[in-house]
């Protein structure tokens, strides 16, 4: 959901400041309206990729919450933990292409950022 005022601060490349908490999976245009770790400058396309990417990531962790409750189901080998990874990636990338020098620096230092993401069969789908 996209909270704050129906219009946000346009620039003059058409892009808008955005402020994105991963942690909380919001994208704001008021920065004073909740915590968030990352600004962007992002087309208005983007934002609603960021929308899709959140209710993803929430359905997968409901997923986890649900195989949890199976021992026999080990972490590692549990797709839909790599599917929640695989978006987070994404999040990060689409930060990375869209905020300022600073934050793209924080997040080239992560570890995952610096190695080559590997997928499993059907850790993008659905």
């Amino acid at each position: 959901m996209l909270h704050g005022k129906k219009d946000g601060i346009t620039l003059a490349d058409g892009k808008y400041t955005m402020y994105v908490s991963v942690a909380h999976q919001q994208i704001n245009i008021n920065k004073y309206d909740s915590p968030y770790e990352y600004e962007v400058n992002i087309p208005k396309e983007y934002i609603e990729i960021f929308h899709h990417l959140f209710d993803q990531t929430n359905e997968l962790e409901f997923f986890n919450f649900l195989r949890a409750h199976l021992p026999y189901v080990p972490y590692h080998y549990d797709r839909d933990n790599h599917k929640v990874d695989l978006r987070l990636y994404k999040m990060y990338a689409l930060i990375h292409e869209f905020t300022d020098d600073e934050s793209r620096a924080v997040i080239e230092r992560m570890p995952f950022f610096q190695q080559q993401v590997v997928t499993h069969k059907g850790a993008g789908n659905m």
